[in-house]
Formats: C-alpha cells, structure tokens, sequence
C-alpha cells in the first residue's frame, strides 16, 4: 500500500495503517531529530512525540507534501524546540566534546584523526543555528535539499546557500588551526 493509501486508513481510525506508517517513516524522523539534538536518547524520545503530534493531527495533513516530509518536519520542529533548552543543548555539545576528545596515544593517526573530529565538532559548534542545522542536514545524507527546505521552511536556493558557507566557514577554521592544507 502507499503512503497515501494509508493515511487515507488510518484518518478514518485504522491504528494498524498508521503503525505501519510509523514503520516506514521511524528512521527518517529519528535521523532528522539526532541531526538537530546529536542524542540518540533524545532523539529517540522527540521521534516518539513527533508520531504522537502527527496522529493527533492526521486531519490537518493536506497531502502538498509527501507523508516522510511531513513527519519529518515535525520531529525536525519538536527537536528544535528540545534544543532550545539551554542546558539540554550544553548537555550533548559537552557529551559530543568528551568523545571526541577521547585519544588512543599508541596510534598516532588515530590521535590525528580524532583531534580532526574534535575540531570539526568544535567548528560546527560555532556555526550559527540556521547554518549547522542547514549542514547537519544535507551531511546527513538522508535528506534532498527540497526536504530540507520543506523543514526548515526557506527556499531551496537558501538551503544550498547556507551549506556552502557552512562549509566554507568550517574548512577556514580548520586551516586556520593547521588542521588542513589551504589548497
């Protein structure tokens, strides 16, 4: 059955069509909130809630935009709103920061390649919010620059804007710090 075939269902009450909804869709929101909250255990929570909003809503989705977008969207904007808690956000900044920070002293490419992540990590950070949320999206892999203009509600144009001066402003930063050649 396709998605819309099952929306269909589950709008006239068919829990069964909108669990299999949740099965198709599950990883797809998931990845979108651990792309905002960089926590697998809050990810996993705003995934559940962003199903929960949907259910309870299934009546406003209009079809313009296909079911995944939707629900992605929705998981994308509940992640958001967690992240905007100060102390959630420091929280994961500061857990992603101690892993990465974690060095081996026996193998030094490895301790190179970690003192990388750390500083690719700590470039992102810097990063303004509508530039990291732009990159951590499209590095994603999961998500074509329409999806992410769908979430982030900005024109295609700014989305491929945004992850290229992301990028640009990352790659200066870790040239500045030797990381990198400048070539």
């Amino acid at each position: 059955m396709s998605d819309e075939e099952l929306v269909d269902l589950a709008r006239h009450g068919d829990a069964d069509a909108f669990d299999q909804l949740v099965a198709r869709h599950q990883s797809a929101a998931y990845r979108a909130a651990l792309a905002a909250l960089r926590s697998p255990s809050d990810a996993e929570e705003v995934a559940q809630d962003a199903f929960v909003r949907a259910w309870r809503s299934l009546d406003r989705f209009r079809g313009a935009a296909s079911f995944r977008t939707w629900i992605v969207t929705i998981a994308w904007n509940c992640a958001i709103s967690r992240r905007r808690s100060v102390v959630r956000w420091f929280r994961s900044a500061t857990s992603l920061d101690a892993v990465s920070a974690a060095t081996d002293p026996y193998a030094e490419a490895e301790v190179r390649g970690r003192e990388l992540r750390g500083e690719v990590v700590a470039a992102i950070t810097a990063l303004s919010p509508k530039l990291r949320d732009a990159l951590l999206l499209a590095q994603s892999g999961d998500y074509g620059y329409d999806e992410i203009a769908t979430m982030l509600k900005i024109p295609i144009g700014t989305v491929k804007w945004r992850v290229a001066d992301a990028r640009k402003k990352v790659r200066a930063r870790l040239v500045a710090r030797g990381m990198i050649d400048a070539r």
